[in-house]
């Protein structure tokens, strides 16, 4: 039996964390915070909790609003993009209202504000921490210029289920890689001086297990084991509160039978005890009231009481403080010290934010919009995001090569941008049709549909000229963006429309297809695949995205993405994700039987009896972590620096990468280990380092990486943090499903 070493034995299991983010609270914060909250009353600190916002078609500002915050009733605005409303709202709250308290102005910043960076799943893909943390710092510096100093964002919903539409915006499906994001998007949004008028506050979301919803479908139920919550979906939640997130949004879903804006579990345990979280907690749109829906709140009344004893400091839109907060502190169902604590957490970012000093935008602030470093970062981070499944030696093309450039979204600036756009503008949008233009190549353009959901074939036969007349098909694919982001799930995951038929029928001309794909989630290529001579996912890549598909496909530049997700067959596998368990009968390739092979009448035992799908096995199209370069490489000559370990030691493991290939190239060197038997079981495989190394043509170069019983740690069915002896397997390679391996001992 394996022994289980820990030095902690509470619930609690991650406030003794070593690197636990300590209270930032400092005596002047606190002073001035304490001194501002004695002068409220009752009503104006119910007002601190209410967050408000304007329909975008308001034609002038409503006179009761105005009276709103002159009352000191309203707390903090979102979605008002006109300019001359935030000014006049902060004015009459700095200067007309009791105690002179400023707004919080925020927005779904989410990647980008003007200039649109890929889809958070498209910036996972980089496995780039600068990449995040560069292009939530464009967003802030831009959306600080109307006025925004609050966005809604990172998400940091672990996803498992290609069919959810919010997987584009998600980290992936890897708590490792989603925890280092997550600390990097705070970093960006935030700088380093929350003060400075170009910085922003950041709200990780949503807390938590969001991604997690039965069936891909949004604000879905979550049932789980708190063991799980705990080593997958919580800790990219810690990351962020450990860099100094501002702020934390509740999210839509219940986990095992309590929504998450009524959880005392969730937002006071773990979020206030465990993590020592002191920013300020604010619910999803609607989800204080929505628990009435749920079957949780009788009304709106019972919602309030909920959410404010579960410890939810601000509701967004709808009202169920602002009605009752005040009633049921009468009826002793709330009391007023806990509410002057949800007040305190949310003045107490307000001061870090600078806004008592500095409460008004500054009007010479132009946010420099669509700058040239900035069209030059979000052009870097679509190469870094963009990953090529598939190449058959066609990519990239020689310049002379005549293209057939085809296809939905060859030509469309405002899918491009993806989803969650409400401020980038698609006329600077750069088209892989305007890339080709501008560069004056040798291609033919031709739509072949009006948009990605298009069955008609009006557009068939321009298309099959345009690709007789080329050398190559370059089809650009994939989903318009409303078709991903909240409440766009999908059950089937295919190209939509008639795409696929179309590619089938440029098929029979017998010319190389290239399929580049432009979409919110993976997308399911069974019918189309051995079709195709090369495959590229671009995600949705944002303003930049047509100049660096040229750059990509002409060879100019080579796709750096890895994927952060497991690539399904089909929508039929989903749940799919690469750090599964094991089971009882884990299946093999030596023992599966593919379904046409199965004998008639054959004995029911005769088919190997292990976990797997009969039609589509048990491996994924395309495995977490893969992704080709235009050049190879070979692993060789791993050792580790020892067969056993203790406590207190490190472990040292290296291997050497040499580039094979005939021009520079980058690889991302992955590091896996395996908890060979544990207290509870342990995933096949877990990532836990990852390395860029770029090598030249024949170069080699030797890639360390060390780890310790920390990185061995999770939580057990105690709830006990801890590593356990035993033996641990460790790959290094290009992806899960592959690498070098070797097995080492921890003991006591």
């Amino acid at each position: 039996m394996k022994k289980i070493v820990f030095l902690i034995a509470l619930v609690s299991v991650f406030s003794c964390s070593e690197n636990k983010k300590t209270a930032t609270i400092n005596s002047d914060e606190d002073k001035f915070v304490s001194d501002l909250l004695a002068k409220m009353t009752l009503e104006e600190k119910i007002g601190q909790t209410n967050l408000r916002g304007t329909s975008s078609k308001t034609k002038e500002l409503p006179e009761a609003l105005k009276q709103a915050v002159k009352n000191g009733e309203i707390g903090a605005f979102l979605n008002i993009s006109n300019l001359d409303y935030v000014d006049e709202l902060q004015r009459i709250a700095v200067e007309e209202s009791p105690n002179g308290i400023p707004l919080i102005f925020s927005r779904d910043v989410i990647h980008g504000f003007k200039t649109i960076f890929p889809i958070p799943l498209g910036i996972a893909a980089s496995w780039d921490t600068e990449v995040a943390k560069k292009s939530s710092e464009i967003a802030a510096f831009e959306a600080s210029a109307m006025g925004i100093r609050w966005t809604f964002a990172p998400m940091l919903d672990i996803a498992r289920d290609s069919r959810w539409g919010r997987i584009a915006e998600s980290p992936g499906e890897d708590p490792y890689l989603a925890s280092l994001l997550g600390k990097a998007y705070v970093e960006g949004f935030q700088g380093d001086d929350l003060s400075r008028p170009t910085s922003i506050a950041a709200c990780a979301k949503h807390f938590m297990a969001y991604g997690a919803a039965i069936g891909g479908r949004d604000y879905n139920t979550v049932n789980m084991s708190e063991p799980l919550l705990r080593n997958v979906y919580l800790p990219p939640f810690k990351a962020a509160v450990d860099a100094g997130a501002a702020t934390i949004m509740s999210s839509f879903n219940e986990v095992n039978g309590i929504p998450a804006s009524g959880n005392e579990f969730i937002l006071k345990q773990v979020l206030r005890e465990e993590l020592n979280f002191d920013g300020f907690v604010v619910s999803d749109w609607d989800s204080t009231e929505e628990m009435i829906a749920h079957g949780f709140a009788s009304d709106k009344k019972h919602a309030a009481e909920l959410s404010a004893n579960a410890g939810m400091d601000m509701e967004m839109n709808s009202t169920c403080y602002a009605d009752h907060l005040k009633e049921l502190i009468s009826e002793g169902k709330f009391s007023e010290q806990e509410l002057n604590v949800f007040v305190k957490n949310i003045l107490r970012i307000k001061y870090r934010l600078g806004l008592f000093e500095n409460p008004h935008r500054d009007k010479s602030h132009s946010g420099n919009y669509y700058a040239e470093a900035h069209m030059d970062e979000a052009k870097k981070a679509a190469i870094k995001s963009a990953v090529l499944l598939k190449n058959e030696a066609v990519l990239p093309l020689d310049k002379n090569t005549k293209v057939a450039l085809i296809g939905p979204l060859a030509h469309a600036p405002h899918e491009q941008l993806g989803t969650w756009v409400f401020d980038g503008e698609k006329e600077h949008t750069i088209t892989p049709v305007d890339a080709f233009k501008t560069a004056h190549s040798n291609f033919k353009y031709a739509a072949g549909f009006t948009h990605s959901r298009d069955r008609s074939k009006n557009g068939y036969q321009e298309a099959i000229q345009a690709a007789k007349a080329s050398d190559v098909i370059l089809f650009v694919g994939g989903e318009e963006a409303i078709l991903s982001g909240e409440a766009h799930s999908r059950a089937h995951i295919n190209l939509p429309g008639g795409q696929e038929d179309l590619i089938l029928e440029l098929a029979k001309l017998g010319k190389p297809i290239v399929l580049v794909i432009m979409a919110g989630r993976p997308i399911t290529l069974t019918k189309i695949l051995d079709k195709t001579n090369a495959v590229l996912m671009a995600w949705h890549p944002g303003t930049m995205g047509g100049e660096a598909l040229y750059d990509m496909i002409y060879g100019l530049a080579e796709p750096e993405g890895r994927l952060p997700v497991s690539w399904p067959k089909t929508a039929g596998q989903l749940p799919y994700f690469y750090n599964h368990k094991n089971t009882g009968r884990p299946a093999n390739k030596e023992e599966y039987i593919e379904m046409d092979d199965i004998p008639i009448h054959a004995w029911q035992s005769s088919l190997g009896n292990d976990s797997h799908y009969l039609d589509v096995g048990f491996t994924p199209q395309y495995p977490f972590g893969y992704g080709l370069g235009y050049s190879e490489f070979v692993y060789d000559n791993m050792s580790i620096s020892k067969d056993t370990i203790g406590f207190n030691d490190t472990l040292h493991v290296k291997v050497t990468v040499t580039n094979t290939g005939k021009r520079p190239s980058k690889e991302i060197v992955q590091l896996y280990t395996q908890d060979v038997v544990g207290s509870i079981t342990r995933p096949v495989k877990e990532l836990k380092r990852f390395e860029h190394v770029n090598l030249n043509a024949g170069e080699s170069k030797e890639i360390s990486f060390s780890i310790s019983s920390k990185d061995l740690e999770f939580v057990n069915h105690k709830m006990v943090q801890a590593a356990e002896t035993g033996v641990f397997n460790i790959w290094v390679g290009e992806n899960a499903r592959a690498g070098m391996k070797a097995s080492f001992y921890l003991q006591d």
